[in-house]
């Protein structure tokens, strides 16, 4: 960290140490930006994970928390806020103390704005940054109507990920993730990565892989069914114990979860293809890292997806619809992966590679710290 006098020193703020998009994001821009010569470090506001990341406080917003993030980032001199409760916390506890905070906004904002109190609350605390970085122009657009700001103080720059950390398999390395999860080496594996919460819609990816099992041909002696595929659950959440019995019910023994993982790569490396069911969505993270590693995405067309999944190019693209979705469209979105999923898995790559990237990621972001430490 920085001393009182390093006016460019960077203090990165999460809302917990576990491994979400945002906080995958806050790492490995805090790595990049060391890496640049730059004082850069990270703290969590309260909670536990897997990630090892400092812990302000003993919850989220509580007044001993809110007081070691001012005493740090008063130190620091610059803060980046990762993430929505990130927001208020800064907000609140920067008030008057003469140090800047950026705020990062990874979702869709048009998620805060369902009735005029929230919209008001989460507008006051915007204009209390020095300046807002959306992940995608849509989101910046997004930004500047919602919440009527000025333009000179939102900026688009894509989520970002090390390349080097997210590598295509060779086929000793697939082989070695899919033993690992105890997967069949010849199978074809379907993988969710994320929270296992309403939002993401998991039981969606459960009901769309049950219908193309379902549809699996019958092989093998006497024409009995030979199972083919298998989905690879990759997160936690309050839906888990429901989600795996749907799963043994619709399913049997082709589901496995994992719990979290402290490193996704195995799961990239094990898989085919990435299933996203979510209802709303940034730019994921998941997305970029499962691209960099050469496995393409079927996902539904939420929030800034398209971002990332360039329809029929770089993955496929389902219109589900509200509420629960629908399953047929997006083991629709799944067929056609998998029908050219080899061609798809590179040319995401080579898009992600392009615009993803954190070594170019980074320099956008230097170029808004300098402004904001000036």
């Amino acid at each position: 960290m920085g001393t009182p006098t390093d006016r460019r020193a960077v203090l990165h703020v999460v809302t917990d140490p576990r491994r979400r998009g945002s906080q995958a994001f806050a790492h490995d821009l805090d790595t990049a930006l060391r890496e640049r010569g730059r004082a850069s470090s990270i703290v969590a506001l309260a909670g536990t994970g897997e990630m090892d990341i400092p812990i302000l406080g003993p919850g989220r917003l509580h007044p001993r928390t809110l007081r070691a993030l001012r005493r740090r980032a008063v130190a620091a001199g610059l803060v980046v806020a990762h993430g929505s409760t990130t927001l208020d916390a800064c907000g609140i506890a920067l008030a008057g103390a003469g140090t800047p905070f950026v705020y990062v906004n990874i979702g869709d904002p048009r998620h805060w704005a369902r009735d005029a109190l929230r919209r008001a609350r989460v507008a006051l605390m915007l204009r209390r940054a020095a300046a807002i970085a959306s992940v995608s122009p849509m989101g910046r657009e997004l930004l500047l109507d919602t919440y009527r700001l000025a333009p000179e103080r939102v900026r688009a720059i894509p989520n970002g990920r090390r390349p080097e950390r997210f590598l295509p398999p060779d086929e000793s390395d697939r082989a070695k993730a899919r033993a690992e999860f105890g997967l069949p080496a010849e199978a074809t594996v379907l993988a969710v990565v994320g929270a296992l919460a309403d939002e993401k819609r998991v039981a969606l990816a459960i009901e769309a892989f049950g219908l193309l099992a379902d549809a699996e041909p019958a092989t093998g002696a006497g024409h009995r069914q030979v199972p083919t595929h298998r989905l690879l659950v990759a997160g936690e959440g309050p839906e888990r114990a429901a989600l795996e019995a749907l799963a043994e019910r619709r399913v049997p023994g082709r589901v496995t979860f994992t719990g979290n993982l402290a490193d996704p790569g195995p799961v990239y490396r094990a898989a085919d293809m990435l299933v996203l069911s979510s209802t709303s969505e940034g730019v994921p993270g998941v997305l970029v890292e499962a691209a960099l590693s050469g496995v393409p995405a079927a996902a539904t067309d939420v929030g800034f997806v398209r971002d990332v999944v360039v329809d029929g190019v770089t993955g496929a693209l389902a219109d589900v619809g509200p509420g629960p979705g629908d399953p047929r469209a997006l083991v629709g979105a799944i067929r056609r992966v998998l029908g050219d999923r080899d061609a798809m898995g590179r040319a995401a790559r080579a898009h992600c590679l392009e615009r993803h990237a954190m070594e170019t990621v980074v320099d956008a972001w230097i170029a808004l710290l300098d402004e904001q430490s000036r």
